[in-house]
């Protein structure tokens, strides 16, 4: 299975690309066209788009994510 996933965070502006094998996350330029491109643009006007993700979680941290810290 392939691990890596593509990540933008609500009232942040751009996409990021964290390759979970290589232990890597890299700014990723924005789509020129395709499912990611219409995504991407759902997710900058307000929507939550979530494609093969079993949680995903906004920390303050990465401390607060080690301690278990989750404030939903």
């Amino acid at each position: 299975m392939t691990k890596v996933v593509v990540i933008g965070i609500a009232g942040e502006k751009g996409l990021w690309v964290a390759d979970l094998t290589a232990g890597t996350v890299k700014p990723l330029d924005p789509p020129a066209d395709g499912g990611l491109k219409a995504a991407a643009a759902k997710g900058a006007a307000g929507a939550t788009v979530t494609k093969g993700l079993s949680l995903a979680v906004v920390v303050k941290s990465a401390a607060d994510a080690f301690a278990g810290h989750y404030i939903g």
